[in-house]
C-alpha cells in the first residue's frame, strides 16, 4: 500500500472544486502492478464556527488494465473538534458505496467515485459534498451533491432532474437560496450550460442569474 498527497492540478469537468485527477493519472501511469492500492487524503475543510472538520480518504485500486479496470472510491469523514467524535458520511450514488466499492457487479468495471468536501453552511450545521462519478475510458462524467446535516446526522444525495443533460457540475450553495444547491448542467459538447437550483427533495428549478456561495476554511 502506498500513500500520497500530491498537489491537485486539474479536473475532468473543470470544476471550481477539483478532485485529485493529476494524482489519479500519475499514479496509474507509474503503477502497472495488479490490484495495488494507493491512498490520497483531501485537504481538511473547517466549518465557519470552528467546531467541525471534514475531509475525505480516496482509494485507488489499480486494475490489470489500469485505464480500463482500475477503481477510484472514497470515504468522507466529519470530526467534531469539541468531542473528537468522527462520523463517516454515507454517500449513495450509482458508483459510490461508502466507504469503498463492494458491489460484485462493479468489481471488474473501471469506476470512479470521488467525494470531497466543498462548503459548510454559513451557520456550520450542514456540509456540502461534491460526489464526482465517472467510468474510465468513457465520456460519462457528472457530479452529485451530498448534504450532511450535523444535527440529524442525515445525508441527502441530489442531482438536477426533469430535463435532458449529460453532465452536471456542482457550483456550491445558491447565493440567494442558501438551503438549495447550485448546479451547472448541459449536454456534452454544447457550450450553453444552464444553471439550476436543487433542494433536498431533488426539486429542480432554473436559476440563470444565481451565484454560488461557499463557507469554511481549507487547511492543507
Amino acid at each position: 500500500m502506498q500513500s500520497s498527497h500530491l498537489r491537485i492540478e486539474c479536473d475532468p469537468l473543470n470544476s471550481p472544486f477539483p478532485v485529485p485527477w493529476s494524482w489519479v493519472m500519475e499514479t496509474l501511469s507509474q503503477s502497472p502492478q495488479v490490484s495495488q492500492l494507493h491512498y490520497f487524503r483531501s485537504p481538511t475543510l473547517l466549518s465557519p464556527d470552528g467546531r467541525h472538520a471534514a475531509y475525505s480518504r480516496i482509494q485507488l485500486r489499480v486494475g490489470d488494465h489500469p485505464l480500463i479496470t482500475s477503481q477510484v472510491s472514497s470515504a468522507l469523514f466529519v470530526e467534531n473538534l469539541e468531542t473528537e467524535d468522527i462520523h463517516a458520511i454515507p454517500i449513495h450514488a450509482p458508483f459510490a458505496n461508502n466507504p469503498f466499492i463492494r458491489d460484485v457487479e462493479l468489481e471488474s468495471a473501471g469506476t470512479i467515485a470521488i467525494a470531497i468536501p466543498v462548503s459548510w453552511s454559513e451557520a456550520g450545521d450542514r456540509l456540502l459534498i461534491r460526489e464526482f462519478e465517472s467510468l474510465f475510458s468513457s465520456s460519462l462524467a457528472s457530479d452529485f451533491a451530498v448534504i450532511w446535516d450535523c444535527h440529524s446526522q442525515t445525508a441527502y444525495t441530489i442531482a438536477p432532474s426533469g430535463f435532458p443533460y449529460s453532465y452536471a457540475m456542482l457550483l456550491g450553495w445558491s447565493g440567494d437560496r442558501p438551503d438549495q444547491v447550485l448546479f451547472e448542467a448541459s449536454l456534452m459538447g454544447e457550450s450553453d450550460a444552464q444553471r439550476w437550483v436543487v433542494d433536498c427533495q431533488g426539486r429542480t428549478n432554473p436559476a440563470p442569474d444565481a451565484q454560488p456561495a461557499v463557507f469554511g476554511r481549507t487547511l492543507r
